[in-house]
């Protein structure tokens, strides 16, 4: 079966695909429009983008929008954490402008988690959607090679996103306990 992702972020994309492949789905990716995301929460936003995928290409179309909400920031960045530091900032950007406005405050009020939602839209409209999280803490600086995003601040336990080899992170992140509920929605879904 072959379902088009509807991302322009190629870590995003092979984490999906590391995830869809066992369920025999082969993720491909396609020349998609820029959707705007115009929702207030991450499942809007992931029905809106998978919405257009499948209207562009007329097969089924999954997107995930996902994000980290902080405690000690009223839940910021949230819906805008790809954009938190502004348009074009890199990952690295991002991170330290986290990190400076959590200066100060102390590890036990860093409490924060990642939240991701999925959403499989299909070309007779029909719709699946999943959503999963991940509680954590942000750390005071970076740490480890791996991941993208602000997965280097994010510590699960004792380790950052960063630090976690890609078969650690799949087991406790919020996009593999949302494509986890994902799949078993798709699998019911499939025997209709």
């Amino acid at each position: 079966m072959k379902f088009v992702i509807a991302t322009h972020n190629q870590h995003k994309l092979q984490e999906l695909q590391r995830i869809l492949a066992p369920l025999g789905i082969e993720a491909i990716t396609a020349d998609l429009s820029e959707v705007e995301e115009t929702g207030t929460t991450f499942a809007e936003n992931a029905f809106l983008k998978a919405q257009s995928a499948c209207r562009e290409t007329g097969l089924p179309a999954v997107a995930d929008d996902s994000g980290l909400e902080v405690e000690a920031l009223d839940g910021r960045p949230g819906v805008y954490s790809a954009r938190y530091a502004g348009e074009n900032a890199t990952d690295a950007q991002r991170m330290e402008k986290l990190l400076g406005e959590l200066e100060g405050v102390p590890a036990e009020k860093r409490g924060a988690r990642f939240v991701s939602a999925v959403c499989c839209v299909f070309p007779d409209g029909e719709r699946i959607q999943a959503e999963g999280e991940c509680p954590g803490a942000i750390a005071f600086a970076p740490a480890g090679e791996d991941g993208f995003g602000y997965d280097p601040v994010f510590l699960c336990g004792e380790k950052t996103f960063a630090q976690m080899t890609a078969a650690e992170k799949d087991a406790v992140s919020h996009r593999g306990k949302a494509l986890e509920k994902f799949s078993q929605a798709l699998e019911a879904f499939l025997k209709k």
